[in-house]
C-alpha cells in the first residue's frame, strides 16, 4: 500500500521546489492542474499561501496534490 500524501507531505515538496527551483505538479481541489515553479511559501492571517512563478498564489489548504514534476538528476544543482 502506498503512502497517502497529506498536507504537511505536500508543503514540503512545495518548500522543497522553492530551494530548488525544480518545478512541481500541482493538482487543487477544484480539479485544476499545473506545472510551475514555487517562488515560496507564506503564511499570513488567511493561512499559507504557495506563491507560483507564473500562477497566481494558491492556498496551501486548496491544493490536492503535489509533486515533483520530474525526477532530480543526481547533481549539486541547488545545494551550493
Amino acid at each position: 500500500m502506498g503512502h497517502l500524501i497529506d498536507r504537511c507531505d505536500i508543503i514540503d515538496i512545495l518548500e522543497a521546489s522553492a530551494r530548488t527551483r525544480r518545478a512541481v505538479a500541482v493538482e487543487l481541489k477544484e480539479g485544476r492542474r499545473f506545472t510551475d515553479e514555487v517562488r515560496q511559501v507564506n503564511t499570513d492571517e488567511d493561512g499559507e499561501w504557495v506563491v507560483f512563478r507564473l500562477h497566481d498564489r494558491v492556498l496551501v489548504d486548496d491544493i490536492s496534490f503535489a509533486a515533483p514534476a520530474e525526477h532530480p538528476e543526481p547533481s549539486y544543482r541547488g545545494k551550493v
